[in-house]
């Protein structure tokens, strides 16, 4: 049997990491892919999420070239950590970059992968997809959006955990501490809040689409083993680097053993009751 790739962050496609694990490896996935808004490249039909073709809303869920991301997204390697323009090869300055080659739904397969491989599931934007019923979905709302600004109010997120359904209010990432580089970046406090109550010390968590890797964080800040699996090379590397960031601040200032040890204890001994327990 081959031994399965070891905890991290990795630049590959979810559906062949996912096929290298046996059954029920992980302990618990939360997910975010793509809810969709048009067809694969070559493909007139529609897959299920948006609700929409590219005929007929020409330039995707975001607006297809989105200035705010890759380009103007946060970066150390300048001196005023932005990612310049001319370091994306093929784009122009004033240009966005086309990120509809990801906001695609995912196939039934990778539903029922996820399914195979994780004992327990968080899927974000499960409302977009065909899942079946949960006594126990999540909402996320965010607080300070307006009714009629852009950016959606709350966010669902359907589980198959056999418990009461939750919401929590947390502020959507991008603030100075916090850059957002990512259309869809959610908090590390989000994440922090999921794992406080529906994982337990010793779990291995799965994220198939890691995109700005804010589940990475909070799963190193909480002692916990991670896996997750981000196709886009330019965010990758960035995600990489913020995730290299977080574990450079832990090592700096606290010794390994003590930091695992307090974050394990505030997380999962502290607030309400965990409802993780198979």
């Amino acid at each position: 049997m081959i031994e399965p790739m070891p905890p991290g962050l990795y630049n590959m496609d979810c559906m062949a990491a996912m096929a290298t694990f046996p059954d029920r490896y992980f302990d618990l996935a939360i997910v975010d892919p793509p809810y969709g808004g048009g067809a694969r490249d070559g493909e007139a039909e529609i897959l299920r999420g948006g609700g929409t073709t590219w005929e007929q809303r020409p330039r995707g869920r975001f607006g297809g070239w989105f200035k705010g991301y890759h380009i103007g997204a946060y970066h150390p390697s300048d001196a005023d950590g932005r990612l310049m323009v001319d370091q994306i090869p093929g784009t122009t300055k004033g240009d966005g970059v086309d990120i509809r080659h990801w906001d695609i739904a995912p196939p039934p397969e990778y539903f029922r992968e996820l399914a195979r491989v994780s004992e327990h599931l968080i899927i974000w934007g499960g409302n977009y997809f065909a899942l079946p019923p949960t006594r126990c979905f999540i909402v996320w709302e965010k607080g300070n959006i307006s009714e009629n600004f852009s950016m959606a109010m709350c966010e669902y997120a359907w589980t198959n955990y056999n418990d009461n359904a939750k919401s929590v209010t947390i502020p959507p990432q991008g603030t100075a501490q916090e850059k957002r580089f990512h259309p869809t970046q959610k908090p590390v406090r989000l994440y922090q809040w999921l794992l406080a109550r529906y994982a337990r010390p010793g779990y291995k968590i799965l994220d198939t689409h890691a995109g700005s890797a804010s589940s990475l964080v909070a799963c190193h800040r909480a002692g916990l083993a991670a896996w997750g699996y981000e196709i886009d090379p330019v965010y990758y590397a960035m995600a990489s680097e913020r995730l290299a960031r977080e574990t450079a601040q832990v090592s700096l200032f606290d010794a390994p053993a003590r930091a695992t040890e307090a974050t394990q204890q505030s997380i999962f001994e502290g607030g309400e009751e965990n409802n993780g327990t198979r």
